[in-house]
C-alpha cells in the first residue's frame, strides 16, 4: 500500500471513529431524553367540579379566621407556593415545613413531603382541620358552605345531594387542582423535537444534570415527585427531621422525603423541606455535595441553574372566581381566637 493510500485509510479510520463517537453521544442524549416526558393537560376533568373547586380554593371562609385560603400557601401568582421558608398559619403560627408547589401536583405519587396523603383529595382536607394552618373543623367548614345559598345550589347541582359533606368539598378542590398544570416549557419543546429550544449553556447544564446523577431522583414528567429519598446520602443534612418515618414508623425512613418536582423551580424558592436554600445556585451546590458527593465548579453550577430555568412552563391563567356572599346564618370569622 503506497503512502497516499495509507493516509486515506488513516483519515477514513479517524473519520469513522469520530462519527461513531458522535453517534454514541447522540444515543446517550436520546436515552436520557427518554427518562422525561412533556407536561400534558389532564385527560379528563369534570368542569362543574373544577369551577366549584376553584371557588373553594380561593375562599378564606374555610378557615377559622376567615382570612386563610388554600391560595394563601399555594399562591397561583407565585408558582403555586408562598415563597416563605415555612408557611404562616392561624394567629401567625410558624409552620413546621416548607409549602410545596401545587402546580403539577396531580403527577406526584403522594402528597405532602412525607407522603401521608395518597392523593389530592385526601390532602385537601388536611389543612382545613389543622390547628396550625386553617384551624377550622370539617363540620364547621361544611356548615359555613351550607349556609350560603349559592354554594348550596351549586353543590346540589353537581353532586345531586341536599346536604354538603367534606368529601364533596375535598373532591371539588382536588378536581380544580388537577387542572393546575404548566405545559410548554422550553424543556418540553426540546423533548418534543425543537432542539434549538435550549441554548448552549442550558444544554451543557442538561448534560451535567444527567451525567452527574441528578436524573436518578428527578425524572419523569414532573422531574421528581415519584419517589422518596433520603436527604443527605453522602454527607448528613443538618436538621433533616423525621421525614417519611413519621408516616411509616420505620427508622430506615428517617430523613427521607418525597423528591420535589423541579418544574417551575425558578419560581418556587426557597428550596428543600425546610426552605433553607434561597437560590438555585445554593440548592445545586448543596445537592451536589450531599447527594452526589460532587462539588460543582462555578461554571457547572451556573449551567445547571440555566437548565433548571428552562423548566418553567405556562402558568395557569383564568378569571378569578367571584365568591358568593355570606348571610345572617353564616358563622362569623374568628381571626383572633
Amino acid at each position: 500500500m503506497n503512502s497516499r493510500k495509507r493516509r486515506l485509510a488513516r483519515v477514513t479510520l479517524v473519520a469513522g471513529a469520530v462519527a461513531a463517537a458522535a453517534l454514541a453521544v447522540v444515543a446517550q442524549e436520546r436515552s436520557f431524553d427518554q427518562l422525561y416526558a412533556p407536561i400534558q393537560p389532564p385527560k379528563s376533568v369534570d368542569l362543574g367540579k373544577v369551577e366549584l373547586g376553584k371557588k373553594l380554593f380561593f375562599d378564606p371562609r374555610l378557615s377559622k379566621s376567615g382570612f386563610i385560603s388554600c391560595n394563601s400557601c399555594h399562591n397561583l401568582s407565585m408558582g403555586g407556593s408562598d415563597n416563605l421558608s415555612t408557611s404562616i398559619g392561624h394567629k401567625w403560627q410558624k409552620g413546621p415545613i416548607n409549602a410545596p408547589t401545587v402546580l403539577n401536583s396531580a403527577l406526584n405519587l403522594a402528597q405532602f413531603w412525607d407522603g401521608r396523603a395518597a392523593d389530592l383529595k385526601e390532602q385537601a382536607g388536611g389543612p382545613i382541620a389543622n390547628p396550625g394552618e386553617m384551624a377550622f373543623q370539617h363540620t364547621l367548614a361544611v356548615d359555613v358552605l351550607q349556609s350560603i345559598p349559592a354554594y348550596a345550589r351549586e353543590f346540589k347541582l353537581i353532586y345531586g345531594k341536599d346536604k354538603i359533606d367534606i368529601d364533596m368539598v375535598t373532591d371539588a378542590i382536588a378536581e380544580f387542582e388537577k387542572t393546575l398544570v404548566t405545559p410548554n416549557s422550553r424543556f418540553d419543546q426540546y423533548l418534543l423535537g425543537k432542539k434549538d429550544a435550549l441554548t448552549k449553556d442550558e444544554l451543557a447544564g442538561y448534560k451535567l444534570f444527567n451525567e452527574s446523577g441528578c436524573v436518578a431522583c428527578h425524572n419523569g414528567p414532573n422531574l421528581g415527585g415519584n419517589s422518596f429519598q433520603k436527604m443527605g446520602i453522602v454527607e448528613p443534612y443538618k436538621g433533616a427531621g423525621d421525614g417519611r418515618a413519621a408516616v411509616t414508623g420505620k427508622d430506615a425512613d428517617r430523613f427521607s422525603y418525597k423528591v420535589p418536582t423541579l418544574r417551575n423551580v425558578e419560581l418556587t424558592y426557597p428550596y428543600f423541606h425546610d426552605g433553607a436554600a434561597w437560590t438555585l445556585a445554593e440548592a445545586v451546590d448543596i445537592m451536589g455535595r450531599l447527594q452526589l458527593g460532587r462539588k460543582f465548579t462555578e461554571q457547572e453550577n451556573a449551567q445547571i441553574v440555566a437548565f433548571l430555568k428552562t423548566l418553567t412552563g405556562e402558568q395557569p391563567a383564568f378569571r378569578l372566581p367571584i365568591l358568593p356572599p355570606s348571610n345572617e346564618k353564616t358563622l362569623r370569622p374568628q381571626p383572633f381566637d
